[in-house]
């Protein structure tokens, strides 16, 4: 059975930064894209960055990609984000996911219904 488990989330101010990491269990996921997405109360889930498996090839979310940086350790199965500048609008529960089939293009890669395994989350909520 896979699993997906988000840790370093946490209260942090206005600013600041912080790092949150994914360990998968299970199943390695050396070649496959592993990422990132967040959902803040009452908004719908939203794409935050990709990293592809044999490549590290990283697709962003526009929006973030000046302030986010995802990168994986394939060989330790995990998948980190690494978040400064951090706003009060980044307040959200952060979401691993990892997909089980082969994503041709990027954009592919920021559609949350192409990945089949998701962990429970771990809130990240920055304070003014």
């Amino acid at each position: 059975q896979v699993r997906l488990v988000e840790s370093g989330g946490g209260l942090v101010q206005a600013g600041g930064s912080l790092n949150i990491s994914c360990a998968a269990f299970g199943r390695t996921f050396t070649s496959e894209v592993m990422a990132w997405f967040r959902q803040a109360p009452g908004e719908k889930r939203e794409f935050v960055a990709s990293i592809r498996g044999n490549s590290g090839i990283t697709f962003y979310s526009d929006s973030l990609k000046d302030r986010f940086t995802i990168s994986r350790d394939s060989a330790a199965n995990m998948v980190f984000l690494e978040m400064i500048d951090l706003r009060p609008e980044d307040t959200a529960k952060y979401y691993c996911a990892a997909a089980d089939i082969y994503l041709p293009l990027n954009y592919y890669t920021a559609r949350e219904g192409n990945y089949k395994n998701w962990g429970q989350g771990t809130q990240v909520t920055v304070s003014s």
